[in-house]
């Protein structure tokens, strides 16, 4: 049995979790306590480094307390404590490498230093069992990826975004039509209410014989858009969102339908497809999703909402993959604001 104390503090979400592995491979999340910092960052209509930073100081010792007790483990129980070493907002990942690396110490137990997106790439592993090779739509914050999973520390990334993330869109114009913070949800909620044929937008890289992202010039489309029929009424804003959200999906769809084309071709046949990430509660997106995979032949792995945005459950459950691997990361594992997933490597690292 393993169990390992996960902590996550990569953005605005202060989150600490303790999550099992018995024996037979059966998997459970004992305590995953996550703190939204949404109201702090609210008025600024984004999230602010700094605020964020000392939101985490002030909390995370409480965090992690509350999760051992939750969990009813003393920190002796603990086999390993990880936690997200990037990438992210470098304050936020220095408070939670560092209050890691001071448990790991202090219990004499390893330390896992966690890409934060691979965190987000093994959780179907978590929730689901999704055994490997497996394609994955990583849309996570400022990240839209298409990526071949092929092992823990083997990623084989087949797109990316060329400029705006889906995440970093949904935020923009959700700003732009002053629909407030955080934008991606808000953006949803309006565009039930609209059109989505009524504003022909584009489709950027629509039918591109590679699966990368640009969602530059629609966020464009929607800002001109939105200017030629000032002043906005209610019903401007649904049907922009509306037209804006459809948009999205028919771009992640035909990328998606390129990287799974890309994934036999290069791989063979994947085992899933998975989707990560906040992005991934987006009700449309994942039933679009879901079409595209029935046709395709494969199973959609989608997490629950709770473990797509950011969490400790998931940077536990990665440091469980490593650690039953032989796998730890040294006391002096820095924290890292970029960090791209297919330059994690599973390498062996001094023990803690």
């Amino acid at each position: 049995m393993m169990h390992v104390l996960g902590i996550e503090t990569t953005c605005d979400e202060t989150s600490a979790a303790v999550v099992r592995l018995e024996p037979d491979g059966t998997r459970a999340i004992l305590s995953n306590r996550i703190r939204s910092q949404i109201e702090e960052h609210r008025p600024y209509g984004g999230v602010v480094p700094e605020i964020a930073a000392r939101a985490h100081v002030e909390i995370l010792d409480r965090m992690v307390r509350d999760a051992m007790a939750e969990a009813g483990l003393g920190f002796d129980a603990l086999d390993g404590v990880a936690a997200a070493a990037g990438p992210g907002l470098i304050g936020g990942v220095l408070v939670g490498l560092t209050t890691a690396k001071a448990i790991a110490l202090g219990i004499g137990k390893p330390l896992l230093a966690i890409n934060h997106l691979e965190a987000h790439a093994l959780t179907p592993r978590l929730t689901d069992d999704v055994q490997f090779p497996y394609l994955l739509l990583l849309v996570s914050g400022g990240h839209s990826q298409l990526v071949a999973v092929r092992d823990v520390g083997d990623y084989h990334r087949l797109g990316t975004t060329i400029d705006d993330a889906i995440g970093e869109a949904f935020d923009k114009v959700a700003k732009m039509l002053s629909l407030g913070f955080p934008g991606g949800p808000a953006v949803e909620v309006a565009a039930r209410d609209g059109d989505p044929e009524r504003f022909a937008l584009p489709r950027p890289l629509f039918g591109k014989p590679e699966p990368d992202f640009s969602l530059s010039g629609l966020k464009t489309a929607v800002r001109l858009a939105a200017e030629a029929i000032q002043p906005l009424t209610e019903q401007d804003v649904a049907d922009l969102c509306a037209s804006f959200q459809a948009a999205v999906v028919d771009c992640v769809i035909d990328r998606t339908r390129v990287a799974i084309r890309a994934f036999r071709r290069e791989i063979g046949q994947p085992s899933a497809l998975v989707v990560a990430g906040g992005v991934g509660a987006n009700r449309a997106i994942r039933h679009a999703l879901q079409r595209s995979a029935t046709e395709a032949g494969l199973r959609l792995v989608v997490p629950p909402p709770k473990l797509c945005t950011d969490n400790g459950a998931m940077i536990a459950w990665a440091g469980i993959e490593r650690l039953r691997r032989g796998f730890s990361d040294a006391l002096d594992a820095a924290a890292r604001p970029r960090w791209p997933l297919d330059e994690t490597r599973a390498k062996p690292g001094a023990r803690a």
